[in-house]
């Protein structure tokens, strides 16, 4: 072989290499760092960064007979790795706080406002509509069905919405306290709310999911696929009879679905597809996406905020606003702020119970809303 065709091949690679590769090399190193040094949602940001480092190096989603490329076919146009992480989310869950305060699941509904807020707002700024849901959808806080959604409405924004819904889940820590003290007094921060629930009976808590997988399907059969894994595993944890594939599914199953997940979405994260293409210019697109999605975290917060403060007044003053905060997917990190705030005023307010109440019933509320815009869009022949 001559030798000015062996320097061509191998250096084959450097010839390809933009500063966008570049760019994005160091945008996936960030997200590693966010969280082996920062915490920030570790099991899929550090697959993510290194799935983006990847896809920048060649071996990307998009490269025919890749194991990314692979690994995103089956299981993310399939939709299999996020189902099969609900199943592991489904076995994490106790809805007997729910189950015990069934008004609670006022907060779940309240908290998914953002969703339809953001899809008008990115509506009006020149989405369509099947992209502008996808992006409205990050509002739920909820990785799995901002994916779900996603892969069917826009698959070519798949990597910013992963990247945004699960930042701002990993970030809430960061963004809902100051929202909570803005939006209430010190004195609806202190109240307390009586936690004498009757009990709940094994029956009903076996009930629950099958009933709510019957009438989540039939009201949005969209929200099926979603819906019946989650109560799966569910299931699986209160049977009390399986307890290996309960286990299971809370760690090796959703574990290996959330490592190939990551590394899937991550590369979709190539230059020309994510920040600057020499056909089409700068992706401004992508930057627009993470605005609107922290946009429909922080308006899914002011509404479950400003829907506690109504149910404030309506009870008499005998529920805590910080409640509605928790009508958010984000389980259950949003149900334990809720409960440090209001202590934080008052030590002795123990509110964890009522929170974690609110939190699942937002999980729920989450999945339903993916699938109402899931039917809405197809209903307008969208998709």
């Amino acid at each position: 072989m001559p030798l000015q065709e062996l320097f061509a091949l191998l250096t084959e690679g450097i010839h390809f290499f933009t500063w966008a590769n570049l760019a994005m090399i160091a945008a996936g190193a960030l997200l590693i760092y966010l969280a082996v040094e920062r915490g920030y949602e570790p099991l899929l940001l550090l697959p993510i960064g290194a799935g983006c480092i990847f896809a920048n190096l060649g071996m990307s989603a998009y490269t025919p007979g890749s194991w990314l490329e692979t690994l995103y076919r089956l299981g993310i146009e399939t939709e299999l790795f996020p189902l099969l992480i609900f199943v592991g989310v489904g076995a994490m869950i106790d809805f007997r706080p729910l189950l015990a305060q069934p008004q609670l699941v006022l907060m779940g509904a309240a908290g998914q406002v953002g969703i339809y807020v953001t899809l008008l707002l990115a509506a009006l700024l020149g989405f369509d509509l099947k992209e502008a849901a996808a992006i409205g959808v990050i509002g739920a806080i909820d990785g799995p069905t901002a994916i779900f959604v996603g892969t069917q409405l826009a698959p070519h924004l798949l990597g910013p919405i992963a990247v945004a819904a699960y930042s701002y889940m990993s970030l809430i820590p960061l963004l809902q306290p100051p929202l909570m003290r803005w939006l209430t007094t010190p004195a609806e921060r202190r109240v307390r709310m009586e936690y004498a629930p009757r009990p709940v009976a094994r029956a009903a808590v076996l009930i629950f999911p099958v009933a709510a997988t019957i009438f989540v399907s039939l009201i949005a059969p969209a929200a099926a696929p979603l819906i019946a894994s989650l109560m799966l595993g569910n299931l699986l944890r209160e049977a009390l009879v399986v307890e290996r594939l309960s286990l299971a599914a809370q760690h090796e199953i959703a574990n290996i679905s959330t490592l190939f997940l990551g590394l899937a979405i991550g590369a979709t994260m190539t230059a020309e597809r994510f920040l600057y293409s020499p056909a089409t210019g700068f992706q401004w697109q992508t930057l627009l996406v993470l605005a609107l999605g922290l946009f429909a975290f922080v308006m899914d917060t002011v509404a479950g905020l400003l829907f506690g403060k109504f149910m404030y007044v309506l009870s008499g003053r005998k529920i805590n606003p910080l409640v509605g905060a928790c009508g958010i997917s984000a389980f259950p990190m949003a149900g334990r702020l809720a409960a440090q705030v209001a202590q934080a005023e008052d030590y002795n307010n123990f509110l964890l119970m009522h929170a974690m109440g609110a939190n699942t019933a937002g999980q729920l509320g989450s999945v339903v809303a993916g699938g109402l815009l899931l039917a809405l869009v197809t209903g307008l022949g969208f998709a």
